[in-house]
């Protein structure tokens, strides 16, 4: 449905939802347009368990069907938020993270799927919802900071303490910086060491 020149997923009311399972990246313009007028959920699904189902070239028939080893954890939210990490301190914003299991339909063509040795992904079939987490402002992200870091930390301190290590760790840091929750109070060494915002 159009609203304010943009096309959105869902209007209910007054609020607007979008569903993105890609990078944030794309919505960056229009989120921000939007949240100035309106209230807009952003609605984000991590694939807690996915099920990799392989078709034949007929794309009918069913080669095989196996479960990935890979499960998603709610930290992944930081590899999207670094495009719209001060979108959560606006009032009319909120993230909703869903909790899925999905099966990921693969089909095998030589000519397009050359990066995955001839498959390419169909589609995605949602199998069910298993939990959802919201996050409404800065304070609700602050809950993900691990609580065994000490009072001052680097990168590398936060790194083997969440999934993902030094890159999302410095994703997460770089988060947390534009949300307020954390400041820079000095170096080790070379490393930016950083404490929590009261």
């Amino acid at each position: 449905m159009p609203v304010d020149g943009f096309i959105i997923d869902i209007v209910r009311d007054d609020l607007l939802i979008e569903i993105q399972t890609r990078s944030f990246t794309a919505l960056k313009d229009k989120l921000a347009t939007l949240t100035r007028a309106h209230p807009v959920r952003l609605v984000y699904p991590i694939a807690q368990e996915k099920w990799i189902v392989k078709l034949a070239e007929d794309g009918k028939k069913q080669l095989s069907r196996r479960k990935s080893p890979k499960r998603g954890v709610i930290e992944q939210i930081f590899d999207e938020l670094v495009s719209i990490p001060h979108l959560l301190a606006q009032p009319n914003f909120t993230l909703e993270v869903v909790f899925i299991h999905e099966e990921e339909v693969r089909r095998y063509d030589a000519r397009r799927g050359w990066r995955r040795k001839g498959w390419v992904t169909r589609e995605r079939r949602l199998i069910k919802v298993v939990e959802q987490q919201h996050f409404v402002s800065p304070e609700d992200v602050r809950a993900l900071i691990p609580a065994a870091l000490p009072e001052s930390f680097t990168s590398a301190d936060l790194a083997p303490l969440i999934p993902g290590g030094r890159r999302r760790a410095f994703k997460m840091i770089y988060c947390l910086r534009a949300m307020d929750l954390l400041t820079q109070v000095g170096k080790r060494g070379r490393a930016a060491l950083y404490q929590q915002t009261d």
